[in-house]
């Protein structure tokens, strides 16, 4: 069976390559803002532990993914509750969100790249991590993105790579 591959790989207006991913949630924009910014809600998704000091030229501490040292970014903008972007290693993460009612939210990932060749890896990734989020949306907790060795992310890059989605950056556990 293949991997379902929602991800989309593109070019930013201002020619920095990127994958955009976009979710719709049964909960109003203030529940959702949660999922994104508190780092108790960040933890049953997002690949590191992060701590975001809510402000312009904030620190944001990752820490705990097992593929990446502990680290620092930067917070670049902050509008509550409807966006947030950081840097994080040589990438910029931006999530929108938008209230599409008093109960449902999209919510937008825009993984801004520094390099073209980890669009396939990066969006294999955001698709564990997200998998992780919609359950935890649904209210169930599957452990997060690294919770188990049955996570099809192998089989999602590949996926990535036969659609033509750049790649050739070192993979954790492929190398």
């Amino acid at each position: 069976m293949a991997a379902e591959l929602t991800g989309t790989y593109l070019t930013l207006d201002d020619g920095r390559p990127a994958v955009r991913f976009s979710r719709t949630y049964d909960h109003p924009v203030d529940r959702v803002w949660q999922f994104v910014t508190d780092p108790d809600e960040l933890a049953h998704w997002f690949p590191s532990r992060a701590e975001i000091e809510l402000r312009p030229g904030g620190t944001v501490t990752f820490s705990g993914d097992p593929h990446m040292e502990d680290s620092t970014g930067t917070v670049l903008a902050v509008d509550p509750p409807r966006h947030l972007s950081f840097n994080w290693g040589g990438d910029e993460l931006h999530f929108d969100l938008e209230a599409l009612d008093d109960k449902r939210t999209r919510f937008t990932l825009t993984n801004v790249l520094e390099a073209t060749n980890t669009a396939a890896r990066n969006s294999a990734g955001w698709e564990a991590c997200l998998a992780a989020l919609d359950a935890w949306a649904r209210g169930e907790d599957i452990g997060g993105p690294h919770a188990g060795a049955t996570a099809p992310w192998q089989e999602t890059y590949r996926g990535y790579v036969d659609a033509g989605v750049p790649s050739g950056a070192p993979v954790p556990g492929l190398e």
